[in-house]
């Protein structure tokens, strides 16, 4: 019998969503101008309000408080009906010094070669990490929440463009429900749900009508375009469409809902596919493994199935803080295993796990050093997905205090398949 799975996602202009922004635009600038920064971070949004507080350890100095006007104002919040605006709004910054007691596991004194600097940078904490990976879509994510994702994407690229769908407003959020065969196939879309912030409306009905018609008509045929034929054939007449459900919106943004850093781990992940290990990644320099590791297994994850090891992979690692080698590697191929065994049997998960820990290195310093994390690569993972994005080459200006730095950063370095050939050798394939 066939069976239902949902997955969502929240704009750039959703509350949690500005305060990640925000959080990970104080990582970039800080790992900027002081590569070596050690950096968490936490913001709070709501009404004409911006509140910083967090712990670091740098040699830099950031003028927080432009940093955080030029996010919101990126955004779109720059309008005085939102209650929420870039210029206006308030920020109050309680950053302070990061505790030597934690710091002094991480940072310790150390040889110059990669053995010994791997060896003596221990974990920023304890915990555990999960990446995740699917031959679902061609980016190897869960099908409900890539279109979530994109469906919000388009809705802000109509929001920014000229002779676009002028009544939206930043806040949105999105959800897809697909059905699925008994052998785990998607067959179609069962239902889209959208909600979106907009101007006011002289008529609440005729506004209703208008962005259902706007939504349906215009944003999702937009999506659909972009799909492959594969993905394309999943959309029928039948979809039930909720756009809007509860009337009317235009009280939204962080006037609406207080907005958190972190507080939306699974639309950062693989909505609600695979698993969390709870740990949020935005405002987190990379020492910390909750953002480091969980971008590792993700890599190892995709690199996995791509090397057709598994239809679908889960990854998790363990740290304790200070200690550089992991507490443990796991492997669940949700029985898609594709390997044998020297024995010509499928191979286990404990084995695959076993490859997996020789092929990659986890300790946090290796981590940092296989995808370049300590560069300012952190503001374009703050909304529509840590994973799942397209890896590119970049250049970066960056302001602060009257200084300026230009850096060329890799993005979403995670996400390559350079692990293919590797992978494939290790397993024989």
């Amino acid at each position: 019998m066939s069976y239902l799975f949902t997955s969502e996602s929240v704009s750039e202009g959703h509350p949690d969503k500005v305060a990640d922004q925000i959080s990970d635009a104080l990582i970039d600038h800080f790992l900027a101008f002081d590569p070596n920064s050690k950096v968490a971070c936490e913001t709070l949004v709501t009404t004409g309000q911006v509140v910083l507080a967090g712990e670091v350890n740098t040699q830099t100095y950031l003028d927080v408080q432009n940093i955080a006007r030029d996010v919101i104002r990126k955004i779109g919040y720059t309008k005085a009906e939102y209650m929420f605006e870039a210029n206006s709004c308030g920020v109050i910054s309680a950053i302070h010094e990061q505790s030597s007691e934690i710091n002094q596991g991480v940072d310790r004194k150390t040889g110059d070669s990669f053995e010994e600097k791997a060896n003596a940078q221990g974990a920023g904490d304890q915990g555990m990490m999960f990446g995740y990976a699917t031959r679902e879509t061609e980016n190897y994510m869960p099908l409900a929440l890539d279109l979530s994702h994109k469906i919000l994407l388009e809705l802000a690229e109509i929001r920014r463009e000229a002779g676009g769908i002028e009544y939206l407003r930043p806040d949105a959020k999105a959800q897809v429900t697909i059905e699925y065969s008994d052998d785990n196939e998607p067959i179609r879309i069962d239902t889209i749900v959208v909600s979106t912030q907009h101007d006011e409306f002289d008529e609440d009905e005729a506004m209703l009508a208008k962005i259902k018609t706007d939504i349906v008509g215009i944003a999702i045929p937009r999506v659909k375009a972009k799909l492959s034929d594969e993905i394309q054939a999943l959309f029928d007449e039948d979809i039930v469409y909720h756009i809007n459900p509860t009337g009317k919106f235009v009280i939204g943004g962080p006037h609406g809902d207080t907005g958190l850093t972190g507080r939306k781990i699974i639309v950062d992940t693989y909505g609600g596919k695979g698993a969390h290990g709870g740990g949020a990644f935005s405002g987190k320099d990379p020492s910390k493994v909750d953002r480091s590791a969980a971008y590792a297994t993700r890599h190892i994850a995709k690199n996995l199935v791509a090397a057709g090891v598994a239809d679908e992979v889960l990854v998790q690692v363990s740290y304790a803080i200070g200690v550089a080698k992991p507490c443990g590697i796991f492997v669940d191929t949700y029985g898609t295993t594709k390997v044998k065994n020297a024995e010509g049997k499928a191979m286990s998960n404990g084995q695959i796990a076993k490859i997996v820990e020789q092929l990659f290195d986890m300790r946090p310093y290796a981590i940092e050093q296989r995808l370049k994390l300590r560069t300012p690569i952190y503001s374009e993972t703050a909304a529509y997905g840590h994973m799942g994005r397209e890896p590119q080459t970049v250049t970066k200006l960056f302001k602060n205090a009257g200084k300026e730095t230009t850096v060329e950063v890799e993005l979403f370095t995670w996400e390559k398949l350079d692990y293919v050939d590797k992978v494939k050798a290790a397993f024989g394939l």
